[in-house]
């Protein structure tokens, strides 16, 4: 990819590895076998789809039109085509990011002032402030947390 990477991000996945939060929040990761959760493919695949939409005349967030910002993906919301990347803006270190939610089968862009991992133990703990993860607090409405690996969850590599 050929940029660093936030520390708390890192942290992240030096303790969990590559898997999924509370049934919700599946967590990207570089050099993963499974390629549907390794951050380096869904980074350029997410970056063609997103052009391609840009292209066709999908309006672009407007914290995205700043010359070189792009977003770089880190997560997605189990089944709903959403994911969370952060925003790459010029002259920012990783660990500068904040983060961006893309509802992925609409127009929809919710950017939040934080890196990843805080925004995830605020999606965890309902704290969030965000129109998304419903399913997470509506219907699972978890009373622990829990982390389940990929290996767990994907069954066997496809690499």
């Amino acid at each position: 990819m050929g940029t660093a990477l936030p520390s708390d991000y890192k942290q992240l996945v030096g303790t969990y590895g590559g898997g999924i939060f509370d049934d919700t929040v599946r967590l990207l990761v570089p050099d993963s076998p499974y390629g549907d959760v390794d951050l380096h493919a869904q980074a350029t695949e997410r970056n063609e789809i997103l052009a391609d939409l840009w292209a066709g005349g999908e309006t672009k967030p407007g914290c995205l039109r700043e010359t070189r910002a792009r977003v770089l993906p880190w997560a997605f919301e189990e089944g709903t085509g959403a994911f969370l990347y952060w925003l790459v803006r010029p002259g920012r270190q990783p660990d500068e990011w904040t983060v961006l939610y893309n509802e992925g089968r609409g127009l929809l862009w919710e950017h939040h002032d934080m890196g990843c991992l805080a925004f995830l133990l605020a999606v965890l703990t309902g704290t969030a402030r965000t129109e998304y993860f419903g399913h997470l607090y509506d219907v699972l409405k978890p009373t622990e947390h829990r982390f389940e690996k990929a290996d767990r969850t994907l069954g066997a590599s496809r690499r």
